[in-house]
């Protein structure tokens, strides 16, 4: 009898001990568990708040790109009405156009007296400051010519052209623009309809044999090929072309006189890997990405 008790103790023992065991076994496992749920659900939060900062990074950039195309419209309108634009050195032309102004020196002070040679020298220096400044404001690159994206969504040849097109470019504007481009004998008619292109807004608009040209289609140029520049997949009407290290400043309407367009021409070029540069800085439209040839590499853009 006393045998039996000690057995059956002892097996009450091992069921007790190896209960615990399990429930520590148990335990350990819900620990895990719960650490790779807690894991996951930190893995989801961080992927939902990347996936916000995407999209709101995506709006931010097409906010950016509605602003400046305000501002491009505001200056071209000002400019038709007769409004004159002025560039202040050290400000941007978006400076100009938000009509941050200077401020207003309201003091009334005493005319100090000056002798002849004093006189002399500030108006010296006065002379080299203006010279310097006249500098700052007629600097000449890329940064004046306003390059955007368009939808060709009309297109005919010119009736007293052989060699030119008319096209109804759609630049992202109120109405469309009417160009004439002599790509006739480079490109077939129907390579050219519904095409997204890059345009020049802001030449001074021409007549072509009595059709009047608003902009220019931009082209990859050699003397045996001609083709027609690729935006980016994701390129919209409207959307601005930038070149990296020169900020957007466009003029309003190029002055034919101060041959701008014609100054930057010679540095508009597509390198070895296609794509549209100016002095070797590419010209791309932000968060889309750059503006390439069909197939023509180190030609002139034009």
């Amino acid at each position: 009898m006393v045998v039996t008790n000690i057995i059956r103790r002892n097996m009450s023992h091992n069921v007790v001990a190896k209960l615990i065991n399990n429930a520590e076994t148990a335990e350990k496992k819900l620990a895990e568990l719960r650490s790779k749920v807690i894991k996951d659900l930190d893995e989801i939060k961080r992927f939902k708040l990347e996936e916000k900062i995407r999209d709101l990074s995506k709006e931010n950039d097409i906010l950016a790109i509605k602003v400046e195309n305000a501002k491009a419209e505001l200056i071209r309108l000002e400019t038709l009405k007769g409004i004159k634009q002025y560039s202040i050195p050290g400000k941007t032309t978006s400076a100009i156009n938000n009509n941050e102004a200077a401020p207003i020196k309201t003091e009334i002070q005493e005319k100090p007296v000056i002798n002849k040679k004093e006189k002399k020298e500030k108006d010296v220096k006065k002379t080299k400051e203006k010279s310097s400044d006249t500098n700052t404001i007629d600097t000449v690159d890329v940064r004046k010519l306003d390059f955007r994206i368009g939808k060709i969504i009309e297109i005919s040849k010119h009736p007293d052209a052989d060699s030119l097109y008319v096209e109804k470019i759609d630049c992202g504007e109120a109405n469309p623009r009417t160009v004439v481009s002599g790509l006739v004998n480079h490109v077939p008619i129907d390579q050219m309809r519904d095409k997204i292109v890059m345009v020049l807004c802001n030449l001074k608009p021409v007549k072509m044999r009595g059709v009047t040209s608003e902009a220019m289609v931009m082209c990859a140029s050699s003397p045996e090929k001609v083709e027609v520049l690729i935006p980016p997949s994701e390129a919209v009407p409207g959307d601005l072309v930038s070149c990296e290290g020169y900020p957007r400043e466009p003029e309003a309407q190029l002055n034919p006189k101060k041959k701008i367009f014609e100054t930057c021409a010679p540095d508009l070029k597509t390198n070895d890997e296609k794509v549209a540069c100016y002095k070797g800085n590419p010209l791309v439209i932000p968060g889309k990405g750059p503006v390439v040839a069909p197939s023509l590499k180190g030609v002139n853009v034009k």
